[in-house]
């Protein structure tokens, strides 16, 4: 049996199982769900930045926003809550639309 040792989806066990296969889960504690949760972030960042088209990434943004929703909610934060810290965020510095690259910032007086 391959050893994966990762977090996964919550239908994943019954996915396996409806296969005919087996596995072997547990269920983390607060501390190893976030350790988990954030190398997940790192992971599904990882496929979005190894995407082979758009439909590919886009599928892996997906995952991203899933697993930034569980993270929040590690925080004490809900969906809307996040979503509403972007937009105060937005509305004092923006957002990325306009494609600005910074190059340099003089020291000036």
């Amino acid at each position: 049996m391959p050893a994966y040792n990762k977090l996964v989806r919550d239908k994943i066990p019954h996915i396996i199982k409806s296969k005919g296969k087996s596995c072997r889960t547990t269920i983390l504690n607060e501390v190893q769900y976030k350790e988990e949760l954030n190398k997940k972030l790192s992971e599904e960042i990882s496929e979005y930045n190894n995407a082979a088209n758009a439909t590919e990434a886009l599928e892996e943004l997906a995952d991203v926003l899933e697993v930034i929703q569980a993270l929040a909610k590690v925080h004490g934060m809900t969906w809307e809550q996040l979503e509403s810290l972007r937009m105060d965020k937005a509305e004092q510095r923006g957002g990325f639309q306009e494609r600005v690259y910074l190059i340099e910032v003089d020291g000036g007086s």
